[in-house]
């Protein structure tokens, strides 16, 4: 990756636009869905600019005042006048003002960081970027991604929110992600996509009073085919994203290491299923992940008196 992508915080700072015709109003309109205060700063402002002016939304200022005072508390600054002579001299002058993060409209070797796609689902936010190489690809994925996610979305995200505290006082780490897994997957996101936010809310805290469940361990004995990432099975990568631990022998590949959790613990062994196996009886939820397509699970598997699911890979 050329840019890391990561969200800035806008509570309490400013997003200053550099321009006021067409460009600086599409800043302007992607950026007040924050909670930044946003101030133009131009030699004239188009009709949208001065409309939003007149609503409170953004504040205009005279861009032939331009002082080291306009940046200050300043998440973010756009440059985008339209012309490139002045975007670049505009761009200078931010910097040598202290300007912390600038984007140049259409000038990504100006950019500190570089504008993504975005589907906004508050507080559910997804940022598409391409590093400025494909932007009709970004907007296609956009696309995908927002007939995936419905439009209440972020409404049960935040009803989630409110309860974490809750959640964490009753269960344990595991049972926390058993938890929520259980409320983004099953009934309750369901109820409320279906417009039913009480039901939702209903289901939700009937499962909170109900307490976290016996910890039981398990394995899932997944094959990694060939060792290429994409060719492994969707149900191996579930189960990657669900384990606490992944177990693999010394030659696997670490692409493939990539699909589980982040904060999945990994252990290496010269024998795999005695590891995981072992783990296992102890609680945990164990992926023990094998080259090939792993099409016989292993006889000890076969005995286990816990929790066994098979999942072959490509052979």
């Amino acid at each position: 990756m050329k840019a890391f992508p990561m969200f800035l915080a806008t509570t309490g700072r400013r997003i200053v636009i550099l321009g006021g015709g067409e460009q600086a109003a599409q800043k302007a309109r992607l950026v007040i869905r924050t909670d930044a205060e946003i101030v133009v700063a131009g030699f004239e402002f188009d009709e949208e600019l001065r409309a939003l002016a007149q609503e409170g939304r953004v504040r205009l200022e005279d861009a032939k005042e331009i002082r080291a005072g306009l940046f200050e508390r300043a998440a973010l600054v756009f440059v985008a006048t339209g012309s490139a002579g002045a975007d670049g001299a505009l761009h200078a002058l931010a910097k040598a003002l202290g300007a912390p993060v600038v984007n140049v409209v259409d000038r990504p070797a100006l950019c500190d960081a570089l504008t993504p796609s975005i589907v906004d689902r508050d507080p559910v936010v997804v940022a598409i970027g391409t590093e400025g190489t494909a932007p009709v690809l970004g907007r296609q994925i956009k696309t995908a991604v927002e007939t995936m996610l419905e439009p209440r979305l972020g409404a049960l995200a935040a009803l989630a929110g409110r309860m974490r505290g809750a959640v964490g006082q009753r269960f344990s780490a595991r049972a926390r992600r058993d938890f929520w897994v259980w409320v983004f997957s099953g009934p309750v996101r369901a109820a409320h996509a279906a417009g039913s936010e009480r039901r939702a809310a209903q289901l939700l805290k009937a499962r909170l009073d109900e307490g976290p469940g016996p910890v039981e361990g398990s394995v899932a004995y997944v094959g990694a085919g060939p060792g290429e990432a994409d060719l492994l099975s969707l149900r191996g990568v579930r189960r990657m994203q669900e384990a606490d631990l992944v177990v693999h022998g010394p030659d696997l590949p670490p692409a493939l290491l990539e699909l589980a959790r982040r904060d999945a613990e990994r252990l290496v062994s010269d024998d795999p299923v005695s590891a995981g196996l072992a783990a296992a009886q102890e609680g945990a939820r164990v992926v023990v992940l094998v080259p090939g397509a792993a099409a016989t699970l292993p006889e000890p598997l076969q005995a286990a008196h816990i929790a066994v699911e098979h999942v072959p890979g490509v052979g």
